[in-house]
Formats: structure tokens, sequence, C-alpha cells
């Protein structure tokens, strides 16, 4: 059946969403095992550094303070993955748009600047909610229990 250039195209473009779509779903289930991997990243942190959030708590530190901090921790920890899988993804765009280019597939290599903003937000923002576990049974850990391993 021949198409008309108009059909051509939304045909093609119709796929493209498809793979798009297809691209998204995987990122989702990237950043899913992203957030097990930075909570079990964070809750070993907890458990190895007893002592030292015990001491913390001795001197002074005040729970909210613990879950703060160990929110951050995740935070930085998920900001900085979040920011290196960007980056590998704009250089792999990139080498790929270049390579493709010399057969005229792909002609113009354009950063979606608004979707890497949200992606870098909800990476952020991942992070807080896996940390948030391990910071609440950091804040809860008995002060000399803490001390006395």
């Amino acid at each position: 059946m021949a198409l008309t250039r108009s059909e051509f195209v939304d045909d093609v473009a119709g796929e493209i969403d498809d793979i798009m779509s297809m691209i998204y779903v995987l990122l989702a289930l990237s950043v899913l095992i992203a957030v097990m991997g930075i909570a079990n990243t964070i809750s070993l942190s907890v458990f190895e550094r007893r002592r030292e959030l015990g001491l913390l708590r001795a001197v002074g530190q005040v729970r909210g303070q613990t879950r703060s901090m160990i929110r951050w921790e995740a935070a930085v920890i998920s900001a900085f993955g979040t920011a290196c899988g960007v980056a590998v993804g704009l250089i792999a765009g990139w080498g790929l748009v270049r390579t493709l280019s010399g057969d005229g597939v792909l002609t113009t290599f354009s950063v979606p600047a608004t979707e890497l903003a949200v992606i870098a937000l909800v990476g952020a923002a991942v992070g807080v909610l896996a940390g948030a576990r391990p910071a609440r049974r950091a804040a809860r850990m008995p002060v000399l229990e803490a001390l006395a391993r």
C-alpha cells in the first residue's frame, strides 16, 4: 500500500513515539532499581556507623537532625548518580547522532532541557524517599546501645 509523504511521516513518528515510550518505561525501571540500591547503601551506612551516630546523639544531636543528615546523604548520592547518568546519556546520544549523520539518517543533535531537568529533580527526590526508612531507623537507635557496639 502506497503512502503519501504526510502519512509516511505520521507512521514513522508513531513508531518513534512507541520507542520513546519503551525508553521511558526502562527509565522508570532503572529508577526503581536505583531506589533499592540507594536504600541498601544507606542502610549499610547506618549499620556501619552505629557508633558514630550514637556519639553524635550523645553529644546533643536530636533525632530530627539525624534523620536530616541521613536523608541529605541519600539525596547527594542520588543527585550524583543522576548527574552521571544524564552526562553519559548526553555523550552517548551525541556520539550516536554524530555516527549516523554521515549516512544522512540523523543530522541534528538537540538536548531536551525540560525533560532532563525533570529527570534530575525526580532523581534527587527519589534519593530523599529512598533514604527515609534508613534515616528513621538511625534516629530511633538507642544511644547507649549504639555506643556499646
